[in-house]
């Protein structure tokens, strides 16, 4: 079954800093929400979709990575240690994690334990809730700064909130996410795989999935820079480098990200907040459908 975009992981090195920079820009941020595994986070939602900005806070609760057991806290501070602050994960919606992982581990693209688990959150009236997931792991072999799962809520009431996707800078949704490689076309097989959805070639190096959430662009490094005036993430693999978020006036959003102070470019009709800026990654605005 086809796989909407669910979240991505933005993985920072001072949470209250990556709080300030997306409020900064007219996003509504969530409250520190914190993991039994080390790791706390902030989300940025919109309808669907969120942004999770997470922190390395308790680095000796991290459990190492094993044999078939993929750890999220090792994965993201091995990220940190070595690619510096940016997008590290890309996730999907899951709607039945048990028959993700055989899917993913008939292709050759798994090998790892689903995973479950509960942890406080807060409405913004500030009262307690049950959140809960259940997460199957995927992974592209050449590409070891990116990370790959689908994630299914347990209690998505309890989870969603309205209030949480009104934002100042007139988001609306997810138009996307951008990933880049050297060699876009060898990693085709997994990504089709991973969304089951196919791609379609724009031109030669960039190809484009429509995902029942949002679409998932994976373009060369120089077509990426030509596209977003900013300079593609350097690795091995896969990396996301992107995310393009819809709003419904492109003039309010330019305001907003005038008041905020923050450089950015103007592409055609987008307006981009390029990595510099944005703690490793590139926000892209553009005008809704």
């Amino acid at each position: 079954m086809p796989r909407g975009l669910d979240h991505v992981v933005h993985v920072v090195r001072d949470l209250e800093a990556a709080g300030e920079l997306y409020d900064m820009l007219g996003f509504t941020v969530g409250a520190r929400n914190r993991h039994p595994w080390g790791t706390h986070n902030r989300l940025v939602q919109t309808p669907g979709f969120f942004v999770e900005l997470l922190e390395i806070a308790e680095p000796e609760a991290i459990p190492p990575a094993s044999e078939g057991v993929f750890s999220f806290g090792a994965f993201n501070q091995d990220f940190l240690a070595t690619a510096g602050q940016g997008l590290s994960m890309l996730v999907l919606e899951g709607v039945e994690p048990a028959a993700d992982k055989l899917e993913f581990d008939a292709a050759g693209y798994g090998g790892f334990e689903t995973f479950d688990f509960a942890r406080q959150g807060k409405r913004p009236d500030g009262s307690d809730v049950e959140v809960a997931f259940t997460l199957a792991f995927a992974r592209d072999p050449e590409s070891p700064h990116a990370g790959f799962f689908t994630c299914r809520q347990r209690f998505p009431d309890n989870f969603w909130s309205p209030d949480l996707q009104r934002h100042m800078n007139g988001t609306t949704s997810i138009a996307g996410v951008v990933l880049v490689a050297a060699d876009p076309a060898s990693h085709l097989d997994f990504l089709a795989t991973f969304l089951d959805v196919p791609f379609r070639r724009a031109v030669d190096g960039w190809h484009i999935a429509q995902t029942p959430r949002g679409a998932v662009d994976l373009m060369s490094p120089d077509i990426y820079t030509q596209r977003f005036g900013v300079a593609a993430p350097a690795d091995q693999g896969l990396r996301l480098a992107a995310l393009r978020f819809a709003v419904a006036d492109i003039t309010k959003a330019r305001r907003r990200v005038a008041s905020s102070r923050m450089s950015a470019e103007e592409i055609e009709g987008i307006i981009v907040i390029g990595p510099k800026a944005a703690l490793g990654a590139a926000l892209v605005f553009e005008a809704a459908d």
